[in-house]
């Protein structure tokens, strides 16, 4: 496993994590989960990602209850949550990033996954009905507390993480240190282009979601529809709708080809591409399947095969390399 310092701090994290949206307390039963954990802690895999709103806190509550039962060391692994969406309930603040949300939602993080501590605590959206100030102020109150260790953001533009970081050193605080944003072969402009400058400016580290584009850059969808994926899962029609188009099957055929002449698979391919971009600190791996996660975890085995003849290979097979703008 290759360790990689997250953003300007000091925090080394695994190039690749292990993440929960969908699956822990929802598509696979506990003992599997406790299996991919431990399968992915013995591989290296240090860094551990959940939020307050994966399957209304029982994805917290499932991991949990496997750091206590694995018994290990905590300063050996990292552990995330994240707050904006809340954990089901509707009622006012009860959501959002105003300090009463952010505190209660930390408080309960840190009692479903059984911490004294996050390592990492996201902003999992920007809300614009509360006050930035608010926000910042909250979480270095946290980091002084001791409750959490880093802050960071999900999802949020360059101009709102440096919004926050002037906030930060206008009140001599903490700002933001890494963002979790969505990149994969489809998924490229904001963690290549809009985020470019702030990487030197402010060092943000990225805890990248969706490297596999929710399974899309695998095989699994090539012929028929596979039942018990993620796609198929009730209330998930949204995104099976968004990520499995004919223009990107297309695409995923084309990689395959790629990929068998390498002899190795789409979804290590996928995998290794988003680890070799240097302003990535870590990719989180989702599986429902020991064996997916098995083959994912390999993926790094690649990296000395990204040559710039591979790299052209695939850009032509993608043809979405973004432009940065002309100023």
């Amino acid at each position: 496993m290759e360790y990689r310092r997250l953003g300007k701090s000091g925090l080394q994290v695994s190039a690749l994590s292990l993440g929960s949206w969908l699956t822990f307390g929802n598509q696979i039963g506990d003992d599997v989960a406790e299996e991919l954990m431990k399968m992915a802690y013995e591989q290296g895999v240090n860094f551990f990602d959940n939020a307050e709103i994966y399957a209304n806190g029982q994805s917290e509550i499932v991991m949990g209850n496997i750091l206590k039962k694995m018994g290990w060391r905590r300063s050996s692994y990292l552990v995330s949550s994240k707050a904006f969406f809340g954990d089901g309930n509707k009622l006012p603040n009860e959501r959002g990033l105003s300090r009463k949300h952010l505190v209660e939602a930390c408080e309960a993080a840190l009692k479903r996954l059984q911490v004294d501590y996050l390592d990492l605590f996201y902003c999992h959206r920007p809300d614009k009905e509360t006050p930035i100030e608010e926000t910042v102020l909250a979480m270095n109150t946290l980091i002084q507390q001791g409750k959490i260790l880093y802050w960071g953001t999900s999802e949020w533009s360059a101009q709102e993480i440096m919004e926050a970081h002037m906030v930060a050193k206008d009140y001599r605080l903490i700002g933001p240190t890494m963002e979790q944003p969505q990149y994969n072969m489809f998924h490229r402009e904001k963690v290549e282009v809009e985020y470019a400058q702030i990487y030197k400016t402010v060092g943000l580290g990225t805890t990248i979601w969706s490297p596999l584009a929710s399974g899309v850059l695998t095989d699994k969808y090539l012929k028929e529809f596979p039942d018990n994926t993620r796609l198929s899962l009730q209330g998930m029609d949204w995104l099976k709708e968004r990520s499995l188009t004919p223009e990107r099957l297309d695409k995923v055929r084309e990689l395959q080809k790629l990929a068998d002449q390498l002899g190795t698979s789409v979804a290590k391919l996928a995998v290794a591409w988003c680890a070799k971009n240097p302003n990535v600190s870590t990719v989180i791996l989702g599986a429902s399947k020991p064996h997916h996660l098995a083959e994912t975890l390999t993926a790094l085995e690649l990296l000395p095969q990204f040559t710039e003849d591979l790299n052209s290979q695939i850009e032509a097979i993608l043809g979405n390399q973004p432009e940065f703008p002309m100023f």
